[in-house]
């Protein structure tokens, strides 16, 4: 595709600097950008990067344009305007409707006119397929699945009996929904699987990165709210519940029964903990491990950052003592009031 600098000014709410007749066919980093292909600025620290790029036009603030030379496209967020401009210039592949060969659809199950199963795909009885839905090659579809009209199932993508996705999602290859949650009962010295028999509930416009899990409850259902964005590697364990337009990045793992609130954040490698409670608009940093409820918005951290080997290991030492070197506190503390009181007697 193939648009004029002005038309993405118009359709972005943007206003160009230089020639509106530019040409742009693609979108590129400020380095690899050639004449046709517009770059955007994602940090100030790449300003000096401005002066060399070969990009047609670069996506800019107000600020930044001052110090290019170039045809600007300016907006007041450089990185959300990119991303509707990538939207555009490159959009998802059209897909011709029907079923290859080799897929396997039930005689039971509704698939729409306009919808496509990939090759080596399985639907089974009473699915539901919805308009435009694409299913990639070498897809599962449980019994009494709903799939929401146009989302796309990238491929080797698991749906169990009963779940149901919402409209316009998309799953990454390897994603995993409504496996068994990992439950348990103790008997003697063994462990008695607990049947898992709820769903998992997925809403609109959701994204699931490659090889991310998400367990089916127990008995009410797994629920991931609409907008929900997750990366690759995510374990959520059943009964989670996921509130509208959260971001969870790769490799978090969240524990049974967990209530997240709406539009937080959960940066890479954070661990929390079950049956807790995360309030709406909460950012939760990378490798942070969350042990109890937060009940207020903000930005909550538990992780240490990396140091010299030799400075980690003298510290590590020293908190071998905290108990001892707190108590020692105490009754210094308790021996400095007496004297200030005896003192003033």
């Amino acid at each position: 595709m193939a648009v004029t600098l002005a038309e993405l000014a118009r359709r972005f709410q943007g206003r160009v600097r230089g020639n509106p007749d530019r040409i742009i066919e693609r979108v590129a980093s400020l380095e690899s950008a050639g004449p046709n292909d517009i770059a955007y600025l994602s940090d100030k620290k790449y300003l000096p990067k401005l002066a060399s790029t070969a990009a047609g036009a670069v996506i800019l603030t107000e600020s930044d344009a001052s110090g290019f030379a170039g045809s600007a496209l300016i907006v007041d967020d450089p990185h959300l305007c990119f991303a509707r401009v990538a939207l555009l210039l490159h959009p998802l592949p059209v897909f011709k409707p029907g079923a290859h060969a080799t897929a396997v659809v039930s005689p039971t199950a509704r698939v729409a006119a306009t919808a496509w199963i990939g090759p080596h795909s399985v639907v089974e009885s009473g699915a539901e397929i919805g308009d435009d839905v694409y299913i990639g090659p070498g897809c599962l579809i449980g019994n009494k699945v709903t799939v929401g009209a146009r989302t796309r199932l990238v491929g080797h993508v698991a749906i169990g009996d009963r779940c149901v996705m919402g409209e316009g999602c998309l799953f990454h290859p390897g994603a995993v929904i409504g496996s068994d949650g990992f439950g348990y009962a103790r008997d003697g010295e063994q462990w008695q699987k607990v049947p898992q028999l709820g769903r998992v509930v997925i809403g609109n416009n959701v994204e699931v990165g490659a090889n991310t899990t998400i367990d089916r409850g127990a008995l009410n259902d797994t629920v991931i709210g609409n907008g929900v964005k997750l990366d690759n590697q995510i374990q959520i364990a059943h009964n989670v519940c996921i509130g509208d337009n959260t971001a969870i990045a790769a490799c978090v793992g969240i524990a049974g029964s967990t209530k997240i609130g709406r539009r937080c954040t959960i940066g890479g490698q954070a661990g929390i903990t079950g049956h807790l409670e995360i309030a709406d608009d909460v950012h939760i940093t990378a490798g942070s491990l969350v042990t109890s409820s937060i009940k207020q918005a903000g930005a909550y951290s538990s992780s240490l950052k990396a140091e010299p080997a030799e400075k980690w290991r003298r510290n590590a030492a020293r908190l071998h003592h905290l108990d001892e070197m707190a108590r020692r506190l105490t009754r210094l503390e308790e021996k400095l009031q007496q004297h200030s009181e005896e003192h003033e007697n």
